[in-house]
Parts: C-alpha cells; structure tokens; sequence
C-alpha cells in the first residue's frame, strides 16, 4: 500500500522577501523559488531535508483570478491575501498520486484532476510535479494536498544537495518535527485524517490528537481556528531553542534536539 510522506507547508506571504530576511537573521537558509508562470504565484522556500517550508505569493493577481484549473493552493491565495498571511495546507507527498486518488475518491472526497505542474527556480532551471487538491474542509479545516516529484526521494535528495538547493543551515541541525492545528473537534479531525490519509495515531484525548507521518506529527488542538496555525522544529542552536519566530499570523517554535 503506497504511504504518503509530509512533503511541505504553504504559507501565504504578500512579499516573499521577507521570509528570506526573517529567516536569515535566525541563520537559517530560505531563498527566492522561482514562478509559477501558468498560475500567477511565486515562492520563496526553506528546506530541512525534503521537507520544506513554501513562503507563496501572488506575482500576477488577474492570472491567480483567472486560473481554470480547480487548484485549491492556487485559488485560496486570493481568498487570504493580502489581509491573511497565514499558514495553510501541507502537502503529502507520494510515488503513486494516481493509487491515493482513487483511494481517496473510495471515501467519497471530491478531487481535482491530477495537474502537471513546473516553475523555474532561479537558475532558470524546470521543477516539474504532478498534484492534485481536495475539495472542501472537514469540520472547517482544509484538507492537505497531493504531490509527486519527478524522481525518486533518494534521487532528488542527491539532487537537491548537489545543487546547493539542500544544505547545512548556519544555525545547526534542524528539522521540521510537527505542524499543530487548532481546531473546533480535535478527536473527530484526527480520526478522519487517520482514516483517509492512512496515517498513525499517537495519542488521542478530547482535547489533543496526534497523528504520526513517518517520523514527524500532526498533533490537533483545541480551538475555534479551525487551521494549521503553528510549525515546531527541532534545532541544535541553542540561540533557537526555546523561541518562536512569527510571520503573519503564522508561528515557527523552535525546540531542542534531544
């Protein structure tokens, strides 16, 4: 049975920019991405390992309005920008978006085409994939969406490092460990997610829920939110740890690695 793997975040910025700036100061490592010239969006990006944080904007609103696709990562940076610079969806990343479409079309979900989707980075270079998005939310909260790079995670990682895309942070080791969610039912979402996506269960109680994703979490908090509201990663800085690092309305907490 194919597994899904947390791919990236996507976080909603009116200048790209400044992510780079905020991050830099803590010495970690984001840059410019490149455009997503079909669809209208441009992204910065910081990666730890292959899970990367994606800092998107609108570069061409009419484009982003006009957009035929039923791309949900697309259409909603209109609905939240530039009033909501706010964390969004995570993306799952998989070998087999075609397997998991059907498995999720089994539960009822109503789903996008799978889209060919490519930029270019800012070398100038094609970043291809293929995606699909969930219609919708359960209980309010959106559902992540779908991806699968071309290649496999052990060619890009190779890839990625020897393009300098992947690299050491100044600060030291660190890894995103968990995305929190604050949502109105956190027993009812995680058990939906578990059931859908295939995913683990660590703890459930009525006020918290945490789901396993290989060797990272979703934990699902008590909240009237009703979304990804906060990232924890894990440093060795000890300048990092123990602080939180808040854009928009967005927060990066940073814990130590035990």
């Amino acid at each position: 049975m194919t597994k899904v793997k947390w791919d990236h975040i996507v976080h909603y910025v009116n200048d790209i920019e400044e992510p780079i700036d905020l991050f830099k100061e803590k010495n970690l490592i984001a840059f410019r991405g490149g455009s997503h010239k079909q669809w209208g969006t441009y992204n910065s990006l910081s990666y730890f390992d292959l899970t990367y944080i994606e800092f998107l904007g609108i570069e061409n609103r009419d484009l982003v309005k006009h957009v035929k696709e039923p791309n949900r990562v697309v259409k909603d940076a209109i609905q939240y920008l530039p009033e909501h610079e706010a964390l969004s969806r995570v993306a799952l990343r998989t070998d087999n978006i075609e397997e998991i479409a059907a498995r999720l079309r089994d539960t009822g979900l109503t789903l996008s085409p799978i889209m060919a989707g490519k930029r270019l980075d800012s070398k100038g270079e094609l970043i291809e994939w293929k995606m699909m998005t969930i219609d919708g939310s359960f209980q309010g909260l959106p559902y992540p969406f779908v991806i699968q790079w071309k290649g496999t995670d052990s060619e890009r990682l190779k890839s990625l490092q020897s393009s300098g895309v992947i690299q050491d942070h100044p600060a030291g080791k660190t890894i995103i460990h968990q995305a929190i969610f604050t949502v109105s039912d956190p027993l009812a979402v995680a058990e939906h997610w578990k059931e859908i996506f295939h995913l683990n269960s660590i703890n459930f109680s009525d006020t918290v829920a945490t789901l396993s994703i290989g060797e990272q979490s979703f934990l699902f908090k008590k909240g009237s939110f009703n979304q990804l509201t906060e990232i924890i990663l894990l440093t060795e800085s000890p300048q990092l740890q123990n602080k939180s690092l808040t854009i928009g309305e967005g927060t990066y907490t940073f814990k130590s690695i035990e």
